[in-house]
């Protein structure tokens, strides 16, 4: 039994069974993380000597590491010196992009990393029966932009119940909206709501009705 390779092991025994048990034990997965190629099965020889079963067992790659494969890959196409590392959390990939120019990947108010996102999740989930939610990051970007948007409906906010005044925001994607419609939800004076249809779908902030 020989390793040809990281992630690969090349695996005897006497039965088909028998190799693919010891490959596993060496490779330390189990039998749904690996493809199995079989190079031979028991056979009978002269005299009835047998000649054993040879596979060779590969392991899968798994959804993170194909995120990083396709990312590290659109950045060298981009010309962009960045690189992905991800992690699979149950039914979330949380990816964080490190380089010298992750300015260029967040874009105007992240819209840039949000297209990045999305085609990620398009190529994750095309051909796959458990969806998993893809969640980009680089810079520490989206906890700064929810703090923004958190401070910016408290002070917008305070304006509409001093003066009585809606207040029509900015279009922006779902997640900032949420974060705003989240922020303001139980204030005693203020209300929020969604007008308009995407990608210009905005924010408002008026005064409930008494």
């Amino acid at each position: 039994m020989s390793e040809t390779n990281s992630g690969k092991v090349e695996s005897k025994g006497k039965t088909v069974e028998e190799a693919i048990f010891n490959g596993l034990s060496q490779l330390g997965l189990s039998i749904d993380q690996v493809d199995v190629q079989i190079v031979q099965e028991k056979t009978k020889g002269f005299f009835g000597i047998g000649k054993g079963a040879v596979v060779v067992l590969t392991r899968k790659s798994t959804v993170a590491e194909e995120v990083e494969n396709f990312l590290d890959t659109l950045f060298q196409k981009m010309g962009i010196p960045a690189n992905a590392t991800a992690d699979e959390q149950d039914k979330l990939i949380k990816v964080e992009i490190t380089g010298d120019a992750t300015g260029v990947l967040i874009g105007r108010r992240g819209e840039t990393l949000d297209s990045i996102q999305y085609l990620t999740s398009l190529v994750v989930n095309k051909s796959s029966e458990d969806y998993k939610r893809i969640f980009l990051d680089t810079e520490n970007y989206r906890e700064k932009r929810e703090e923004t948007l958190v401070n910016l409906a408290n002070r917008i906010a305070t304006k509409v119940a001093k003066t009585g005044k809606g207040v029509v925001l900015e279009p922006m994607n779902p997640y900032e909206r949420r974060i705003l419609h989240a922020t303001l939800h139980d204030h005693p004076v203020v209300c929020t709501m969604s007008e308009g249809e995407e990608p210009f779908r905005r924010v408002i902030i008026k005064k409930k009705k008494a």
